[in-house]
């Protein structure tokens, strides 16, 4: 039994000692006194004990049925002699000799012996106090042996800690008594009229559940404080196992409780419909069988659905298999095979849809078109998966819905950032209780169509879990080539999903995994310029959020040049979702004036911006060419472009290159290249080769919380650096991008639209970029580039003869 392994009757010893007994179970304090002042024989008989272990005042009865014992006890009983109670290191031996026997052990008096009708002889002993064997002098007829008694050792009376340590094992030993069904309530009592500290551990010891050798353990150890140590450790893993145990038999006792309550109430709902005239399991059947007739499956499906459903038939309705069994068919009558929409591919429609729901983006508008273009001469969906690539908030997502309504197909999202278990891509098998098919048959079955516009939202933001990686499971999902025969681990039969119109949607193409970015077809979805976000605003996102608000449009009126601050001011991104909210903050504005009926100011002018929207940031604006050593840079991140400064300073010493401001390793290894070409092309900017081993640089790039990576600022580092060792100025309102190499090429960049917008609106006038980028600067609309000037490069000395002018700074340093 867990807790303590106890039969307290033999506390009261009721059936087994008379009236005349002088012993009371429960010592006193003077009691264990008397008891550790007794006399002990320098000699005692020996008696082994297999499977228990006697301590000092604890009463214990024992069965005796060995011959040795036998003559031992009579013997000892008839003469009240005392006698050495030891346990044997293995209970499995029947006729132990000296070296089967503990040296510790217990010098203990016989209370009673009672002859049992088995002719075994039970006795009730109790222990006196410890003692150590010294020699075994005979064992015939019984074990003698020359003994010594050992004395405990006691703490300080005044020992607070022991006092509580002896409090904490009485609470726990109290607990365990009530928690266990099978200890009698009885023992509590026992437990707490126990006064001395010492005859407590002793009698806990004693009616432990734990092997002979634990408890020989506890004898041994005689320090009463270490003991005491051990006996709660061991008392509080009973408690721990008591409890789980109690756990346990309480959830399966509830368990067993409620499907027997089941059982029965199926009885009698089957009893009282078998007299009503109808089965349900019949019933559900012929349901099954009334919808197959009415589905378009193919020859192979069909079989494996009327299998499966001969298996329903022949299981029983109360299992957890039947109800796995039904959802499976209802799944499979569900999908739609070979259901489809018609396609309305009447272009015009859908170039008016696009352009009513989407401001600007031409270019991919175009391209859109001529996907569907050649899906109506075609005839098929073999054709690319479209990629629309970009950052946040530009409309991606709402583009595919356009897309969608053009064709007059159903709408399917299914979001896939953060997705790390290829399960919910492919399913569950269908043994696994509770499950179920992937996202993708999932979402078929709600469209109710096999060829829906599905939106596969954030692909690059798929994870690799411990689950298998969904990203390759998306390769088949992807290929047209292979999803005429999609298989899910639920169906377990193969799915068309070739009809379907894929268009997945990321921010960063370089985490999409190479072998399903080739699957893609992908379309650059670029940032707004400002003018563009303003008619965005009045056209979609005011209207919007005034109907969502339930404001009418006299109700709310911002002018052109209050949005314009709004956009500059107020939000740093590409797309429209940030501007998006803070309209709907306005907008909530003037709701609350009028729900709370005060007055308010149906124009929102340029002050209210600070008043409901707090502080704005600065425009990203050029800082100037007065200092050695700084220059615009350009870059792109997740939120569009943006500009950067590279600051570079350099010192007397001996040429060490220090790097700070966030950079990762690309970056740094750009800083690293600049420095190696310049040291090799010192003459071209008639600088002295050993300058450079006399001078410390220090390159730092602005906003250092923020990380920053990426070839691109290799140009900028590089005219950084020659503006630093030159101290010549840097041309005004002049930005750069391009990466370099250690020959002196300079590389073409992506994200050259974004960054291009970023410069206009820091009001740059001159950028500096790649020959190669030459030809994606020429697919943007001229509407972007007005005002601005292109310089394209092939080599770094190109870039200094450009960006360096021969004005030196104010007050220059000497580099010498």
């Amino acid at each position: 039994m867990n807790g303590f392994d106890m039969d307290f009757d033999f506390l009261g010893l009721n059936n087994m000692i008379g009236d005349d007994t002088e012993f009371i179970p429960l010592l006193s304090k003077d009691d264990e006194d008397q008891m550790k002042n007794e006399a002990v024989p320098e000699s005692l008989s020996l008696l082994p004990l297999r499977n228990n272990v006697l301590y000092p005042g604890v009463v214990i009865p024992i069965t005796v049925g060995r011959d040795k014992s036998i003559k031992l006890v009579n013997e000892a009983y008839s003469e009240k002699k005392a006698i050495g109670v030891v346990a044997q290191k293995d209970g499995s031996i029947e006729n132990p000799e000296a070296q089967h026997l503990n040296k510790v052990g217990t010098v203990a008096r016989i209370i009673k012996k009672l002859q049992m009708p088995d002719g075994s002889i039970t006795v009730i002993i109790q222990g006196k106090r410890r003692m150590e064997i010294e020699e075994i002098v005979t064992d015939d007829p019984f074990f003698k042996a020359k003994i010594k008694p050992i004395d405990e050792v006691m703490p300080d009376e005044d020992d607070e800690r022991f006092d509580a340590l002896v409090s904490s094992i009485r609470e726990l030993a109290l607990k365990i008594i009530q928690e266990s069904p099978n200890i009698p309530s009885d023992a509590q009592v026992a437990i707490k009229n126990i006064e001395s500290p010492s005859f407590l551990i002793n009698f806990i010891s004693s009616n432990l559940s734990r092997p002979v050798d634990v408890k020989q353990e506890l004898l041994e150890e005689l320090d009463v404080n270490k003991r005491a140590q051990r006996v709660l450790e061991l008392l509080t893993e009973e408690f721990q196992m008591l409890e789980l145990k109690n756990d346990i038999q309480s959830k399966v006792k509830t368990d067993i409780d409620k499907q027997q309550r089941e059982y029965f109430l199926h009885q009698q709902m089957k009893q009282i419909q078998e007299e009503l005239g109808g089965n349900p399991l019949d019933q559900e059947v012929s349901e099954f069988k009334e919808k197959a007739k009415k589905k378009k499956w193919g020859k192979e499906v069909k079989e494996v659905f009327e299998k499966e459903l001969s298996k329903l038939e022949r299981m029983n309705p109360t299992g957890v298999e039947y109800s796995v069994q039904s959802n499976y068919l209802d799944t499979m009558l569900d999908l739609p095979w070979n259901e489809y929409t018609t396609d309305n591919f009447d272009l015009k429609r859908a170039e008016k849809i696009l352009d009513r729901d989407h401001y600007g983006l031409e270019k991919v508008k175009e391209r859109i078109l001529e996907h569907l273009a050649v899906i109506k001469l075609k005839d098929d969906m073999k054709a690319p998966i479209i990629c629309l690539a970009g950052p946040p908030g530009v409309g991606k997502t709402s583009l595919g819905r356009s897309i969608a309504e053009a064709l007059g197909r159903k709408y399917q999202r299914m979001s896939l950032g953060g997705l790390r278990d290829e399960a919910e891509i492919r399913g569950h098998r269908k043994t696994y209780i509770g499950a179920m098919p992937g996202r993708i048959i999932q979402s078929v079955k709600k469209a109710g169509s096999s060829n829906p516009v599905f939106i596969l939202d954030e692909i690059d933001k798929v994870g690799h879990g411990p689950h298998g990686d969904p990203s390759s499971a998306l390769l088949e999902v992807l290929d047209p080539e292979q999803n005429d025969t999609f298989t899910d681990n639920f169906l377990e039969v193969d799915y068309d999903l070739s009809k379907v119109m894929f268009v997945a949607t990321a921010n960063n193409l370089g985490q999409i995994q190479p072998a399903l970015r080739d699957r893609l077809e992908i379309i650059e979805v670029n940032g707004y310029t400002v003018e563009e976000k303003i008619e965005i605003a009045k056209r979609h996102l005011i209207p919007k959020q005034l109907k969502e608000h339930g404001l009418k449009k006299n109700q709310f009126k911002i002018a052109k040049k209050v949005l314009e601050k709004l956009i500059e001011e107020h939000t740093r991104e590409s797309g429209v979702r940030s501007l998006e909210k803070k309209i709907a903050k306005l907008v909530r504005q003037i709701a609350k004036a009028i729900a709370m009926e005060e007055e308010y100011d149906v124009n929102i002018k340029a002050e209210d911006l600070t008043k409901y929207l707090g502080p704005g940031h600065e425009k990203e604006r050029y800082e100037g060419n007065e200092h050695a050593g700084v220059v615009t840079g350009l870059a792109w991140t997740a939120v569009g472009g943006d500009i950067l400064f590279i600051e570079t300073s350099v010192t007397k010493g001996k040429g060490k290159l220090t790097l700070t401001g966030s950079l990762g390793d690309v970056m740094k290894e750009s800083a690293m290249v600049a420095l190696e070409y310049m040291r090799s092309h010192a003459d071209h900017l008639n600088l002295d080769p050993e300058v450079f081993d006399k001078y410390n640089v220090h390159i730092h790039v602005p906003e250092g919380a923020i990380p920053k990576d990426g070839p691109s600022a290799g140009i900028t580092m590089l005219t950084s650096l020659a503006s630093a060792f030159t101290q010549r100025k840097i041309k005004s309102r002049l930005a750069m991008t391009g990466e370099i190499t250690l020959r002196g090429r300079v590389l073409p960049v992506g994200g050259i639209k974004e960054k291009i917008l970023a410069a206009k609106r820091a009001n740059i006038n001159e950028i500096i970029l790649s020959e190669q980028n030459k030809k994606d600067v020429e697919e943007i609309d001229e509407r972007y580039l007005k005002g601005l000037k292109f310089h394209y490069v092939k080599e770094m000395i190109e870039v200094t003869d450009i960006a360096l002018l021969k004005e030196k700074v104010k007050d220059p340093q000497k580099i010498e």
